[in-house]
């Protein structure tokens, strides 16, 4: 199926559902843990929030998401 996740995609979303205390800890945890930059890393978070797979995996972080993603386009 061309819309389901790789292990990249998910990793992505798992590391995204985290909660991170310390200032630069999340930018650490992408590069060590998924080897992107901070920037490639909200680029690939941005498309996989468009994706009905995503939505599928876990629906609770996509929607949060989506909806802060629509919150900050309305500010602007």
């Amino acid at each position: 199926m061309e819309d389901e996740l790789t292990d990249r995609d998910r990793a992505v979303l798992a590391l995204e559902a985290r909660y991170w205390r310390a200032p630069g800890a999340k930018e650490a945890a992408i590069r060590e843990q998924l080897g992107l930059a901070p920037a490639r890393y909200y680029q690939l978070l941005n498309g996989l929030l468009d994706r009905s797979a995503a939505l599928a995996h876990d629906p609770v972080l996509v929607h949060r998401l989506r909806r802060l993603r629509e919150q900050r386009r309305a500010r602007r």
